[in-house]
């Protein structure tokens, strides 16, 4: 990846912290691939990003960051396994070590087109729980601190940490491969797969970080993931699904912001919308409901087209939402399947049956988006000092700055 423009007078630190969200899981893949050493990996490319923080101030980011940092990184992993191993273990590791004393060109060590998915694929064997992986995943691929992966599960920060390191330290006492897997054992690990490749996408385009409005990096990348998984297996619809489902939220990020400020789905200018990236949502979409094997992804897949089929939020076909919702929560009887299923019924049926369904939805009483819905439906009844404690304590639960921006807003326009 080429740098983006980048001023040596810019702030080192904010310089570092662009590059290293831009290029922490290629550079963590690629010394994955090489070591085979998830921990090695990931202490090696931090010590790669401290270097860089020393050196750059004064000569400002090379060309190819990313090329350097896999480079810098690589070095320091080598120097530490020439200084920690035995004699018995040199002769071992000779051969991974020998490649290094030749011309090698720092781009090949992160230019495999599927190198991260092969990352996901190794967070993602069926050795590790459903949540493992996901959140391993998040850490290694898109360089998420502890703290918002453990926002992001709704858990304390402290277990979300034993979590990665348990995950990691049952990857390496196992020799789980750094691979993508034979066609066979595609099946078993698609229903990981897919759900990371969705944490991904939803991290990038909502971060659960409280400094970063969004992540475009993250969102392009597991869009890109999401076409490849696609062409390993054309034959599954839930890939196709997700990727619409993907491509059909990514329509409407033009749209989403105005100074900093989220813009809620009724609000927004849909003239903004990516024209191009709906058509192919929509086409993907129609593609899924041929096959006649309905997933959660194609669920989902579906209700983003009704809306973006919409030349107006008036004209929102909520009678085919709400039905699709009570589809998605058949196949998953989740509590946010529940709290979206709820806003639903409250735009077909009226806010009061709309909030009867949400105070029945359990284990979301921590949960902003739930918080916020909730504050809405309340509003709406002209039950005005509950909304507003509802609206306070969303604002107090979400991180991303500009939801929070949007919250208060809503928050202030009741206290008036």
């Amino acid at each position: 990846m080429n740098s983006p423009e980048r001023s040596v007078g810019d702030d080192p630190a904010r310089v570092v912290e662009q590059v290293f969200r831009e290029e922490y899981g290629r550079v963590v893949a690629a010394l994955v691939r090489r070591f085979g050493d998830i921990e090695l990996a990931e202490d090696v490319a931090q010590e790669a990003f401290v270097e860089a923080m020393r050196r750059w101030p004064g000569s400002g980011p090379p060309p190819k960051p990313g090329a350097w940092l896999t480079t810098t990184a690589r070095n320091r992993a080598i120097d530490r396994l020439r200084r920690e191993s035995t004699r018995d273990a040199r002769h071992a590791q000779a051969a991974m070590l020998i490649d290094d004393d030749g011309d090698v060109d720092p781009m090949s060590l992160s230019s495999v087109p599927d190198e991260r998915l092969r990352l996901i694929f190794t967070c993602c064997h069926p050795a590790l729980g459903r949540d493992a992986q996901v959140a391993l995943t998040l850490r290694l691929l898109g360089g998420l601190t502890t703290a918002e992966i453990a926002r992001a599960f709704l858990v304390d920060e402290a277990a979300m940490a034993k979590r990665l390191t348990r995950s990691k330290a049952k990857i390496k006492a196992a020799h789980i491969p750094y691979r993508v897997p034979p066609d066979h054992e595609l099946p078993s690990r698609l229903a990981g797969v897919l759900a990371t490749l969705y944490l991904v996408f939803n991290e990038g385009y909502l971060p659960s970080s409280p400094d970063t409005v969004v992540r475009t990096d993250l969102s392009a990348e597991a869009i890109r993931l999401t076409r490849v998984l696609a062409g390993l297996m054309p034959d599954e619809p839930e890939v196709l699904g997700l990727l619409a489902l993907m491509l059909l939220t990514e329509a409407r990020r033009p749209a989403r912001f105005a100074e900093g400020v989220l813009v809620t789905l009724p609000d927004q200018d849909r003239s903004r919308w990516d024209a191009s990236l709906v058509a192919e949502g929509h086409r993907l979409v129609r593609a899924c409901l041929r096959r006649g094997r309905p997933g959660p992804y194609q669920i989902q897949a579906a209700v983003n087209a009704v809306h973006t089929d919409a030349a107006s939020a008036e004209n929102t076909d909520w009678r085919q939402i709400a039905a699709l919702y009570d589809q998605l929560f058949a196949l998953t009887p989740t509590p946010v399947v529940a709290l979206n299923r709820a806003v639903a019924v409250a735009e077909r049926d009226g806010a009061a049956a709309g909030l009867a369904a949400l105070e029945a939805v359990d284990g979301l009483a921590s949960y902003h988006a739930y918080q916020a819905a909730r504050a809405d439906l309340l509003r709406r009844l002209g039950r005005e000092a509950e909304a507003a404690d509802a609206y306070r304590i969303a604002v107090e639960l979400s991180a991303n700055p500009a939801e929070r921006a949007y919250l208060e807003e809503r928050l202030a326009g009741l206290e008036e």
